[in-house]
């Protein structure tokens, strides 16, 4: 079990890289780590009025390719619907909203690589 545990650990520096990332890039942040029945949203912030869903990837290596490339079609679903539920929970029907991915690869000894991926997808459910 030790690779969950690494997973869960890398994901969670991930996601305090790409927090920290998007406040210097001037968002405020909203939420971490909504969870519901259909999925979760890693973060959620403000960028001006609009309402931001930000999916964080993070690895060691592109030997599997960008980490952007996690955010599969499922995924997006997952997140969308999330996304409907926090948005109905704080009953901001008419709210400008968008889907980012925040991709970071992590290497020894060096810098982290962040692709901050806009508009990333669409609302997706089905």
């Amino acid at each position: 079990m030790q690779g969950a545990g690494s997973n869960q650990s890398l994901g969670e520096m991930g996601e305090s890289i790409a927090v920290t990332f998007l406040k210097g890039a001037g968002f405020t942040i909203v939420e971490r780590n909504f969870t519901c029945v259909c999925g979760e949203l890693d973060i959620i912030a403000r960028e001006g009025r609009t309402i931001v869903f930000v999916e964080v990837k993070c690895r060691r290596n592109r030997i599997f390719g960008p980490p952007q490339l996690a955010v599969t079609p499922f995924k997006q679903r997952q997140i969308s619907k999330a996304a409907l539920v926090w948005l109905s929970k704080k009953k901001l029907y008419d709210a400008e909203a968008r889907f980012d991915v925040v991709a970071i690869v992590l290497r020894k000894d060096d810098l982290p690589e962040i692709e901050h991926v806009r508009n990333a997808f669409d609302l997706a459910f089905e």
